[in-house]
């Protein structure tokens, strides 16, 4: 049996790795860590620029975040501050999305793979929900809806298929979302399933969906449009 010093040791260690196997992106060792987009190291994330060369620039972007946008055939039109549009985010495990919503709009079925999102309307209403993973009975893809007013905020976990809709036929709404990555990614389910390249197999697809095949490639025919900018 290992000794009380030993077994506190492996006890600690343990808990370092399983933090780290939970955090969503790497906790910062310095103050800021600027990506340095033209240099030609691949790391996860982006190499650290030069912090004599940091200004305050690398921090700010003239984002017209208050201005609306023009929204995609789905109703929506989704605009993410990442990493890739303030390099001082890099590291630092946040970002920010403005979400506009047509009349009737919506931001449809996705997951974001690297963050939580969590939304805040700012105008309108929105019908919101996400589905739990294929965890045992009796909370295996479990439902979990709501209707959001002005002012209210809704959290969606890391990784489930989320969605978003304006239920209003007149009016637009309007969204803050924050998420917890520097590049939190964005999955359509219709999109990556009925819009990739190359296509998966009807064959595949009808199985899975337990539908004939000319309705998949009825489907795979559509143009699936991103509503991300």
């Amino acid at each position: 049996m290992a000794s009380s010093p030993s077994f506190l040791l492996l006890a600690a260690l343990l808990a370092l790795v399983s933090w780290q196997a939970v955090a969503s992106d790497p906790g910062p060792l310095q103050d800021f860590c600027v990506a340095d987009m033209l240099s030609p190291v691949r790391v996860n994330g982006f190499v650290c620029k030069n912090p004599m060369e940091v200004n305050a620039d690398d921090f700010f972007k003239a984002a017209a975040l208050d201005k609306p946008r023009v929204t995609n055939k789905v109703g929506s039109n989704v605009t993410l501050i990442n990493v890739m549009q303030i390099a001082g985010l890099n590291t630092l495990g946040i970002s920010i999305a403005r979400i506009d919503y047509a009349p009737l709009g919506q931001n449809p079925p996705h997951t974001h793979p690297r963050a939580t999102e969590i939304l805040t309307v700012l105008e309108g209403t929105l019908y919101v929900g996400f589905v739990t993973s294929n965890q045992p009975a009796p909370n295996r893809n479990k439902f979990l809806s709501k209707v959001l007013n002005k002012g209210d905020v809704f959290v969606f976990p890391v990784g489930l298929i989320h969605f978003q809709f304006n239920p209003n036929p007149h009016k637009p709404a309007v969204a803050i979302a924050a998420l917890s990555s520097q590049n939190p990614g964005a999955i359509t389910i219709a999109n990556a399933v009925f819009g990739s390249d190359p296509q998966i197999s009807d064959d595949v697809l009808a199985k899975a969906f337990q539908v004939e095949k000319n309705t998949i490639d009825w489907l795979q025919a559509q143009f699936w449009e991103n509503n991300h900018n």
